[in-house]
């Protein structure tokens, strides 16, 4: 090929490692979300013990509520980084194919992940990159517009929270019951202040 004909396309190694790279930056940012969210999830249970001791039931609903909303975006997360596992596994077979074949191969397992991970909003950006890159790799087909459609599930969660509701109150009610069972040598004012706040609780589900 002549001087203007040559194009400037990186080797298809060091484009499997960026992606690998990538990857495994998301992971981690992934998981410092997931502990940020347990961090705010303990402080919300601390504040609906509070309410709780104050018979506060609007506001203890609306506290279980935001615990039942961060479980889910932290299964979410996890599943997310499911995903995540699979396409780098997939980079790792892509340099093997390399090595034997001197090309990158289309995969079916990554075009699959990359859809899901597409409606991640936390590491959308990165994925909708990714993707385009990939497919002028020729790992992937051009993504369609549907597969980055962000999921709008505020009423499943709505739903969801409703029924989760009295769950999360029997969970620290069993908690409270647990605290009281193996403080034998409590005193008896302590003793009556935690039978007093798992009648609340009680209350508060019924």
């Amino acid at each position: 090929m002549g001087l203007f004909g040559k194009t400037n396309e990186r080797p298809p190694k060091e484009m499997v490692q960026e992606w690998t790279h990538k990857i495994r930056k998301e992971g981690y940012s992934l998981d410092r979300q997931i502990r940020n969210i347990q961090r705010e999830e303990e402080k919300t249970k601390r504040m609906l013990k509070d309410a709780a001791k104050k018979g506060d039931k609007d506001t203890c609903r609306i506290l279980a509520k935001e615990i039942v909303h961060a479980r889910k975006a932290i299964s979410r997360i996890y599943a997310s980084k499911a995903h995540l596992n699979s396409v780098q596994l997939s980079m790792k077979q892509q340099l093997a194919n390399l090595r034997i074949s001197g090309a990158l191969e289309k995969s079916t397992q990554v075009m699959v992940s990359m859809q899901q991970l597409l409606k991640v909003p936390e590491i959308m950006a990165t994925m909708r990159e990714m993707s385009k890159e990939m497919a002028k790799a020729g790992i992937l087909e051009e993504m369609v517009d549907d597969a980055m459609e962000s999921v709008n599930d505020d009423e499943e969660l709505e739903e969801a929270a409703e029924g989760e509701v009295d769950k999360v109150l029997w969970e620290l009610t069993a908690a409270i019951g647990a605290t009281a069972g193996t403080s034998q040598v409590a005193e008896e004012d302590d003793e009556e202040d935690l039978e007093s706040m798992k009648a609340r609780l009680e209350a508060l589900r019924s």
